[in-house]
């Protein structure tokens, strides 16, 4: 007979593994994806996006920390409004959390085999997306020590790399580059630049997208309610300055719409600078690669932990709670593997406004993340209402305004992005749906445990 021990997590990851996990889940988005921004709002118009974003992640982080310290449960999202609104409250977030980490790992593993087919053009980028798939699901599957040790290695080598590439290519850099035509194709501010603005906003995301990804790991962490507050606010706050230099850097060094469209902006910047035969070059691409490992193996760990906690609590099937000898769910590691293999095969099968796949799976993602924070911050008013007297070892500083200031950014962007996407926002709908009834249909046959910390 399944016990309730045979579907707890071990706790072993201290401070800088959790910071490692914060920031690996997220620094992907230095590499590819934010470039897309570029695009549709120009360098000036997008850095507009990118400062409104990083002011919305930093308010939300610092809020988001009470709830996570407080409830330091697998679930994150789903366990905070499971509690807060009960279990139609739970479907949501969980729902939503399960979209965003789902569709981001495809864009990731695309990217992988984009950055290595600038060194073997021969390479299948697909092929080499679904290989990363088995690799990094079966690291993940043997232990979360061995996996928060990989990810906190790699993502220490994606920090260093990012902060070479800036050095290398300074040299090159030139405020004029970056500015002509910044305003989404002109020197001039127009109404085309204030709609790109807003229409940059799911790529603004994908710089921090899934850093509260940590907080799934909550129940594998030594002392949540004195790590993961330290590990999340380093983690922010190293996110925030490398995207800034990153996005600054890359434009500055030659013609900025060259790179609006493609998933190596940084090799191709590089390149520009040092040259096709340069060292560097060679370098930022096999160590650029961390960056993306980084994120990709990060966010298997969190969609895997949502999968887990989503099944243990009766909202999916229960199998997919089992864990492993290595005492990790190696059922909601598989089954999130399945449906990123499958996004990647769907690239030319499937057209979303004429976006690239990776394009319209990051706006996918970052549709589910939104929706999240919404809920998240919800989850926060409504708990400090209705328990004041749950044991918060970390408070939000400045409540209820930087949660407040949260939420209310994350209402805007949600809006602009169903203005601007009205086709994914439709598909997004339809996958929530069909999430809920999964649910319901679930809970009706096997009901729900209790919410964390109730009886």
């Amino acid at each position: 007979m399944r016990t309730m021990a045979s579907e707890q997590l071990k706790p072993t990851l201290g401070t800088l593994h959790l910071w490692g996990i914060a920031v690996g889940l997220v620094i992907s988005g230095e590499y590819f994806g934010w470039s897309y921004g570029w695009g549709v709002a120009g360098t000036l118009g997008f850095l507009v996006t990118t400062t409104l974003v990083a002011v919305m992640y930093t308010c939300f982080i610092f809020s988001f920390t009470e709830l996570t310290t407080a409830i330091p449960h697998a679930g994150g999202p789903f366990a905070y409004s499971w509690r807060a609104f009960g279990a139609v409250g739970g479907m949501l977030a969980g729902i939503a959390t399960l979209i965003e980490f789902v569709f981001a790992p495809p864009s990731i593993a695309m990217a992988i085999g984009a950055y290595l087919n600038v060194r073997f053009p021969g390479l299948d980028p697909k092929l080499a997306a679904v290989a990363a798939y088995f690799v990094f699901m079966t690291l993940n599957i043997l232990g979360v020590g061995i996996a928060a040790t990989f990810e906190l290695a790699v993502t220490v080598l994606a920090v260093l790399e990012l902060l070479v590439f800036m050095g290398v290519v300074a040299p090159g850099f030139s405020l004029a580059n970056f500015t002509r035509g910044g305003w989404a194709g002109s020197d001039h501010f127009t109404a085309a630049a204030f709609a790109g603005i807003f229409a940059a906003i799911p790529f603004a995301i994908w710089f921090f997208l899934a850093i509260e990804g940590a907080a799934m790991a909550a129940e594998e962490a030594k002392d949540p309610r004195r790590t993961i507050p330290r590990a999340y606010i380093a983690g922010i706050l190293t996110l925030v300055c490398l995207a800034l230099g990153v996005m600054l850097m890359a434009g500055g060094v030659g013609d900025w719409r060259e790179l609006s469209n493609i998933n190596d902006p940084l090799p191709q910047a590089m390149m520009a600078v040092v040259g096709a035969d340069s060292g560097w070059l060679h370098m930022l691409v096999w160590i650029g690669l961390f960056g993306l490992v980084a994120s990709f193996h990060g966010i298997i760990l969190g969609y895997s932990r949502q999968f887990f906690a989503l099944a243990r609590a009766g909202f999916l099937p229960r199998g997919l709670a089992r864990l492993s000898r290595f005492r990790t769910p190696h059922r909601a590691i598989l089954a999130g593997g399945a449906i990123g293999i499958a996004a990647i095969y769907s690239d030319g099968l499937v057209d979303l406004q004429g976006m690239s796949l990776t394009a319209a799976m990051i706006t996918m993602s970052v549709f589910g993340a939104i929706v999240m924070y919404i809920m998240s911050m919800l989850s926060l008013f409504r708990l400090r209402r209705s328990e004041p007297g749950l044991p918060r070892s970390f408070r939000a500083p400045g409540y209820p305004l930087l949660p407040a200031i949260a939420l209310a950014l994350a209402l805007l962007c949600l809006a602009a992005m169903v203005w601007f996407n009205p086709l994914i926002a439709l598909a997004f709908v339809a996958l929530m749906a069909l999430g809920m009834l999964a649910c319901g249909v679930s809970l009706r046959y096997q009901g729900a445990t209790a919410a964390p910390g109730r009886a």
